[in-house]
This record gives structure tokens, C-alpha cells and sequence, in this order.
């Protein structure tokens, strides 16, 4: 199994969960999971988090800036040269399907500027979960994506949010608080 995680999950992770976790039981289980590389942290994402809520996610995840722990557990993940397995399909997708029609009609956008919007959001955290999460799939694997998104609000965006993607694509979404139910039985969590 591998999951593929949010920045927006992380940040929930350390404001709403690892405050509780008196006994690092929770920090250690993720700690173990980036380290094996069931959890991938990717290179946008761990970018993000050096700017969101002033850095909290790294203060809280130290590990994640440790160079010895990047080494050893190749985080972040390189998404550089991602590209879809199938690149024919995803891109009439891209083109159709995860356009907010609406906000493209409505903000009248020409067609160059469309293409510079849709290389910009290639090049987004977001599209590289996707496409990594396709490649994954792509080799057997099974493939979780962690995102706090809904795909109902769009907040006025050209392209649709994750778990939109995700139900097009085959890609299993989840929640964090999913993702913690879904390793239950590999740890107790207690609350006090």
C-alpha cells in the first residue's frame, strides 16, 4: 500500500492530532511510514510546507528537515519528470473533463491563456499527487491519495479539486481521519 499525502492533511495533522499525542505514538507511526516509504511526502508538497502556517508542519514533523532521514527514506520524492502513463488520455481529461467550464466561460479565457493555466497547474502539488498516484497504479499498487479537499467547492479555480480527479481517474481518496482508521490496527491511539 502506498499513500500519497497533502499538504492540507499534514497541516491538520499537527494542529488537530499530534497535540494529543502525548506520547508520540502517533509522530512515531507516521515517522515509520514516510521512512518505509508506504507514506510519500512529495517534493511540492514538502515546498509548501515550508511556508504554510509559518512552517508548523516542519516544526512539528522535525524529521521531515533532517538531511539523514531525507537521505536514508528519499523524502521529499522527486516529481520532476512525472508524467502520465497514459499521456493521450489524461491530457483530453485535462482538457475537458477537469475544467471548471463555468470559470473558464465566465473569466472569458483565451485559449493561450488556458494553456498557460494548465502548465502552471501541471507543475502544481496537487497534479503532481495525481500523477504519481497514476503511475503507482500503473505498477499494481495500491494507492491511497490523503486530501482535507471536497469536490464540491471549487473557490472560483479554472481546474477541479483532487478528489474530483481522483473519482475520474480510479484513484482511491481519502480523509485523514480515513487514513488513521485505516491503520487501526497497527496502533492505539488514547486520548486523554
Amino acid at each position: 500500500m502506498k499513500v500519497i499525502i497533502d499538504t492540507n492533511s499534514l497541516l491538520s495533522l499537527v494542529r488537530y492530532y499530534l497535540p494529543f499525542d502525548k506520547n508520540k505514538i502517533l509522530y512515531n507511526f507516521i515517522k515509520e511510514k514516510i521512512q518505509s516509504g508506504e507514506i510519500i511526502i512529495i517534493d511540492k508538497v514538502h515546498q509548501q510546507c515550508s511556508y504554510i502556517s509559518k512552517g508548523i508542519i516542519l516544526t512539528q514533523l522535525d524529521f521531515l528537515e533532517d538531511k539523514v532521514f531525507q537521505k536514508t527514506s528519499k523524502v521529499p520524492f522527486n516529481t520532476e519528470l512525472l508524467i502520465a502513463p497514459n499521456t493521450k488520455s489524461f491530457f483530453h481529461l485535462l482538457n475537458s473533463v477537469f475544467v471548471n467550464s463555468i470559470v473558464k466561460k465566465t473569466k472569458k479565457i483565451t485559449d493561450i491563456e488556458f494553456e498557460t493555466l494548465k502548465n502552471a497547474h501541471l507543475n502544481d502539488a496537487d497534479m503532481k499527487l495525481i500523477l504519481l498516484a497514476l503511475n503507482l497504479n500503473s505498477k499494481e499498487e495500491n494507492v491511497y491519495i490523503v486530501t482535507e479537499e471536497t469536490s464540491e467547492s471549487n473557490d472560483n479555480k479554472l481546474f477541479v479539486k483532487i478528489p474530483a480527479m481522483c473519482r475520474e481517474l480510479g484513484i482511491t481518496c481519502i480523509t485523514l481521519p480515513q487514513l488513521i482508521q485505516l491503520y487501526q490496527d497497527d496502533f492505539e491511539l488514547h486520548f486523554r
